[in-house]
């Protein structure tokens, strides 16, 4: 499983390559704004720390520059002065749209080759795997 994550994220990589060039934006970057657009609710430096395996450092400095850009707004999270939410701007509407029209046809041509009884099997089985895996963490929160 670990070989085949790490050729996941190097096809996707190499997809989303064009894309943070033509914008002028660092991958990392372009990644935190999409996981923020596409993951509501999980909407921290944390939740982008955790869930995309990103350093604290790193995190910081994208989203510090993202905010000066104009592209995230920090808003304090009410009954919890430590956590700062990240949200998308109007800015970042396009950006977003056009990452996500890549990430689509990224998952599109993941799924050539495959029939419609395959897909369904699959995308079952992800639902399956994602309760578990949140299970999992809820358990040993």
């Amino acid at each position: 499983i670990g070989t085949a994550a790490r050729r996941f994220q190097a096809a996707y990589a190499v997809v989303m390559a064009p894309l943070s060039r033509e914008l002028d934006m660092a991958p990392s970057a372009l990644d935190i704004l999409l996981y923020l657009a596409n993951n509501p609710g999980r909407d921290t430096a944390r939740d982008i720390c955790t869930y995309r395996k990103l350093k604290p450092a790193i995190v910081s400095f994208h989203v510090d520059n993202l905010v000066r850009e104009g592209y995230l707004e920090r808003r304090a999270v009410a009954g919890d002065r430590r956590k700062t939410e990240l949200l998308c701007t109007e800015k970042a509407r396009p950006v977003i749209e056009r990452g996500r029209a890549v990430q689509n046809a990224f998952f599109a041509r993941l799924l050539t080759n495959t029939d419609e009884p395959t897909r369904e099997a699959f995308f079952r089985t992800m639902e399956i795997i994602g309760k578990n895996l949140d299970d999992i963490l809820k358990e040993n929160a």
